[in-house]
Formats: structure tokens, sequence, C-alpha cells
């Protein structure tokens, strides 16, 4: 049954992250981006790391995504952005993320209800976490956020062309 899940799991991360890559509505392809994660954070606690889950959610899914909505609303899209506002409301674009998420919700309950009490998990201390990120894998934590700093400097290059541009449109 394990496996089940993970393959579904797994099936729901690869159609959410096609679908976020496709949009072109960046909006849209945050929601497809959050329900991949989300995915991606139930195989980590199917394979036995319920923490490595919880800091997907709560890092990835959550403050990463926030930043990314606030990168966006940095860009400043004028009467566009109140167009895609509007789109945001409307309940069809809801519908297959909302589905996505109640699949994985599914998968949660069903793993969670099949979880054996018996087992004896092993406490890690976040003083352990900090060591093996920062002793072994600091090189990977440093690319990771490297890679995201030159994402937020791209966005707001972006940014400022794009508002230069709506600017002379003003203009002329």
């Amino acid at each position: 049954m394990t496996l089940a899940l993970f393959y579904i799991a797994g099936a729901i991360a690869l159609a959410a992250t096609g679908i976020a890559l496709t949009r072109v509505n960046a909006i849209h392809a945050l929601i497809y981006l959050v329900v991949s994660l989300l995915a991606v954070a139930f195989i980590f606690f199917l394979l036995g790391a319920p923490f490595a889950a919880v800091l997907e959610i709560v890092i990835y899914a959550g403050a990463i995504m926030v930043l990314f909505v606030f990168v966006i609303m940095m860009l400043n899209l004028g009467n566009r952005g109140t167009v895609v506002e509007q789109e945001m409301m409307n309940p069809s674009v809801w519908i297959i993320p909302s589905l996505l998420c109640l699949i994985l919700l599914i998968e949660l309950s069903l793993s969670i209800a099949s979880l054996k009490s018996e087992t004896n998990p092993i406490v890690v201390s976040a003083k352990e976490i900090g060591i093996s990120l920062f002793g072994p894998y600091v090189l990977a934590v440093e690319i990771a956020s490297m890679l995201l700093l030159a994402g937020l400097v791209a966005a707001n290059h972006i940014g400022r062309r794009l508002s230069k541009m709506d600017q002379e449109k003003d203009e002329g």
C-alpha cells in the first residue's frame, strides 16, 4: 500500500510541476508549485523522514512561496494586476489544485492510519540537524541560498524594466 501511495504522490508532484511550468499566469504557476511541494513533502513522509516533510511544508510551501508572492506583487503589474486578481477569484482556477490536494489529504490519512504504534522513532535534536546541514551539506545549502538570491535579483531587475516600459507607454 505504501508503494501505491508513493507512486500516486509522485504522479501528483510530476503533474503539478508540469502544469506549473506551462502556466502563463505566475500566480497560477505558484498554486501548482505549492501542490507539487506538498506532494514532495508527502513523499518524504512515506520514506520515513517526517521532519524533512515538515520542513518542506514550512520552509518551501510556506515561506518561499510567500516570498514569491511578494516578488510578484513587487513587480507592480498595474492594470494587468487587477485583471489577474479578478481571474483568481474565478472558482474554475481552484478546481484542479483543490482536487490534487484532496487526493494528497486522503493519502496522508491512509498512511497515518496504517502507522504501527509499536514503532520507536529516533529523536533528533535541532543541534544535530544544524551540524548535519552546515557540516557535510554546507555546499548544498549555500548553493540553494545563492540560487534563491539570484532569482530575487532577476525578479527585481525584470520588475524595474517592466515599470520603466509602463512609464514610457503612459508618457507616450
